[in-house]
């Protein structure tokens, strides 16, 4: 049971006016249901880093209900809408640190090969696909859908709904903030021929994407690719201790969190991940016990605004801001305490 609201609940009567009833069935799921107990925050909400201990529940589910909604709002596609609502099943607890035990932290791609098995796996997803003649492969990979998703720096129902969400969780935004940003957009056609959401005004441009710009910031910060690959660490020993199976990581985190503590050795290192409050920085190379070195996967959002383009192409200082993102180096040595 949350002590608190999801931080995205208040936006949810604002992505759409109507939900249909078969997207609020298969939102009910258990394979769904799962994701109430896999957070947005890739554990981080774990630590005592100042910016992640005081911050709202933020899980998958919501996240992924959030974009099923944005898709239907702007699409009114089901089947559409159910990719949304799929796109995040196989993600495993912790989210993304999977994705650095198994290497792949710069793409975050190496989970999704699950989505097509669990939908399929799951009898009451299919007995709903089958009884609304609905395909999996309609539904199981919101790639082939722009709206829902798209290459990076274009704007997704994904990428949107996530960064309203944490406009609000870490203060970079406001909710009129994300009202106004919301309503300002529609379903155009980029410089690629292809559907996006775009905005009308672009001053509104100009400012969701200089506000988004702050969050990716802190997507990439030290604390957060610091605890992301230490935690990874904990897990690949706690396999290696047979502690946990790699197959537990498609649980929930409370169970998983629940193994880590029940051996004293993984213990330490989960109570040690808990305290982890400051991060020291060194340009040094550092081979002691606990110094990293890791790079980070750069995500931004360049708008694009209809009859004017993407927001770095006709402002000189969001192109700089954005260009001085994509450029920064964290070719240096990390250590958590």
């Amino acid at each position: 049971m949350r002590k608190l609201p999801p931080v995205n609940e208040a936006l949810f009567e604002i992505y759409t006016d109507e939900v249909p009833g078969l997207l609020r069935e298969l939102a009910h799921t258990p394979a769904l249901a799962r994701l109430k107990d896999v957070g947005m925050n890739c554990g981080l909400e774990y630590t005592s880093f100042p910016l992640y201990c005081d911050l709202k529940p933020y899980s998958r589910y919501d996240h992924s209900v959030g974009v099923a909604y944005i898709i239907w709002h702007f699409t009114r596609d089901i089947r559409q809408a159910l990719a949304g609502l799929f796109h995040d099943i196989s993600t495993p607890v912790f989210a993304h640190v999977v994705d650095f035990l198994n290497g792949d932290h710069l793409t975050q791609e190496s989970t999704e090969e699950k989505t097509e098995k669990m939908i399929r796996e799951s009898k009451e997803i299919m007995a709903v696909l089958d009884r609304e003649g609905i395909s999996v492969a309609e539904v199981a990979d919101y790639h082939q859908y722009p709206v829902a998703d798209n290459p990076s720096g274009r704007l997704s129902a994904d990428r949107l709904e996530y960064t309203l969400g944490n406009f609000l969780n870490f203060h970079t935004g406001t909710l009129e903030d994300c009202v106004r940003f919301y309503r300002d957009l529609t379903v155009g056609t980029n410089e690629y021929g292809e559907p996006e959401l775009v905005f009308h005004d672009l001053e509104n441009a100009r400012s969701f994407a200089e506000k988004a710009l702050v969050n990716s910031v802190i997507y990439s910060q030290d604390e957060d690719r610091y605890a992301m690959e230490y935690l990874a660490g904990i897990l690949r020993k706690a396999m290696n201790r047979r502690v946990l199976n790699y197959e537990d990581l498609w649980t929930t985190e409370p169970e998983v969190i629940a193994r880590l503590k029940s051996d004293p050795e993984i213990l330490r290192e989960w109570e040690k991940f808990g305290g982890f409050s400051r991060v020291e920085k060194s340009a040094e190379k550092q081979t002691g016990d606990g110094w990293l070195k890791i790079d980070a996967k750069r995500r931004y959002i360049d708008p694009y605004t209809e009859g004017y383009g993407r927001i770095s192409e006709g402002l000189a200082e969001m192109k700089e801001k954005i260009d001085g993102y994509r450029n920064l180096s964290y070719d240096y040595y990390l250590k958590g305490y």
